[in-house]
């Protein structure tokens, strides 16, 4: 995400593109060379695990915002105008990166975004998606839309429980793919810097996320945050415009070739949702 294209790129790349959030967790190592944690270091991790047959997310509402989309490389003038980012503007969206093999970022995303979806209904939550599809012939939504959904929930988005109607979610979880060098790799996650009233919370659910990642098998960034996997940036209009506990993550960089082999599998993908998933409910439960 953070490499992204230019408008005047766009085109060029369709075709190469187109193939294609602990109290709830124990304490893990700040380093990036640092062992895995043992049984003993996750303890609480089996407590927040989303095997269950309950729904202990129950009225819960979390958005999820699966990055950029499939097709915006072929609609340059709708993606590359102006929006509001929060106080500032900035383009509407863009074509996000891909893999050295041309497998596009937007499709990673999706992917990632409807396990976590459905794994998320299954635990009894409700889950407004910024897109509902991956496809060519789509383009956005914005980055403006993108960061206010979730602040004042509207019926229609509800499904057949409207009781939410008129409030806030309770999360938001943006995803995303980096496109760096290709020495460069793991995984990072963003907070917004602006004042969006939860800076705090975000902040909590950024490290429940990091940990349930790490705790996953996924490595930290070798490049962003300093060993931290913590990145606090105030250019994100997905983040600055949310009135809600907000994070996004980039799961890997797709320019690397063991991130994106574990970035472009089926079983990589779950694997991430799952982590996902378990932060998630970490931080509605704990947080």
């Amino acid at each position: 995400m953070t490499a992204v294209m230019t408008a005047g790129l766009a085109a060029a790349v369709a075709t190469a593109v187109g193939l294609g959030v602990l109290s709830g967790v124990g304490r893990e190592p700040e380093a990036t060379t640092a062992p895995r944690p043992t049984q003993a270091t996750t303890h609480a991790l089996a407590t927040t695990s989303d095997s269950t047959s309950d729904k202990p997310l129950a009225g819960k509402v979390v958005v999820i915002d699966p990055g950029h989309q499939l097709g915006n490389s072929r609609f340059p003038s709708k993606i590359n105008r102006l929006v509001d980012a929060g106080g500032f503007k900035k383009p509407c969206n863009t074509t996000g990166t891909s893999t050295n093999s041309g497998y596009a970022e937007a499709t990673f995303n999706f992917k990632v975004a409807k396990v976590v979806q459905r794994r998320l209904k299954k635990l009894g939550a409700t889950v407004v998606m910024t897109r509902k599809a991956n496809r060519y012939d789509r383009w956005g939504p914005c980055v403006d839309f993108r960061g206010r959904l979730g602040n004042k929930l509207k019926k229609q988005q509800l499904g057949a429980d409207k009781s939410r109607a008129g409030t806030r979610a309770d999360l938001k979880l943006s995803i995303h793919g980096d496109g760096s060098a290709a020495g460069n790799r793991g995984f990072h996650i963003i907070v917004s810097t602006h004042k969006t009233g939860h800076r705090a919370t975000s902040k909590a659910y950024a490290k429940r996320t990091r940990a349930a990642l790490w705790d996953a098998g996924f490595k930290r960034s070798t490049y962003i945050g300093g060993g931290t996997a913590l990145s606090f940036r105030g250019d994100l209009a997905t983040l600055n415009l949310s009135r809600i506990p907000a994070v996004m993550v980039e799961l890997g960089n797709m320019r690397n070739a063991k991130d994106a082999k574990q970035m472009t599998s089926a079983k990589g993908q779950r694997k991430y949702g799952r982590a996902l998933v378990r932060a998630i409910r970490a931080q509605l439960e704990h947080g």
